[in-house]
């Protein structure tokens, strides 16, 4: 199993992060079309995401700190709903937040897929975050039957 981690700095403050990560509009403003979140430890977490249905459950939420989600897809064999990890760290700097992505459990064939996904969908965070306009997401997996 893999690990992905990820960072950006972002120039707002740690509370706009955070709801941009628990709330429906918020998650769907910069990562898929459709949302269902229940942000409470053991609550609902189901994104779809280009074509993709990503569902696991609210781990860890720590406002303005900390987001955790268990991770996986309705259509995987090889990453079923539920069997990774994904944890949004929040980090207040001078000029706003740093947001570290943390995934884990990743099998190894789904790496390239989701390093492609995670760069593209925090730059679509950044931009989200700070007020920014967002173009029609026609992000796809970097291959074919890839998992985002």
């Amino acid at each position: 199993m893999a690990e992905r981690r990820s960072s950006i700095d972002i120039e707002a403050a740690p509370e706009t992060v955070f709801d941009l990560l628990v709330t429906e509009h918020g998650m769907t403003s910069w990562m898929g079309t459709r949302a269902s979140l229940d942000p409470v430890p053991g609550g609902v977490f189901a994104v779809d995401i280009a074509g993709f249905r990503a569902r696991g459950s609210f781990v860890e939420i720590d406002r303005p700190r900390r987001v955790t989600v268990t991770w996986g897809f309705i259509e995987s064999e090889e990453l079923p709903p539920g069997t990774s990890t994904v944890s949004f760290e929040l980090t207040r700097t001078t000029g706003g937040t740093r947001v570290e992505v943390v995934h884990t459990g990743l099998p190894d064939g789904e790496l390239p897929g989701h390093a492609d996904g995670w760069a593209h969908f925090l730059a679509r965070l950044l931009l989200a975050a700070t007020g920014g306009g967002l173009p029609t997401d026609t992000w796809k997996p970097q291959r074919e039957g890839a998992s985002p």
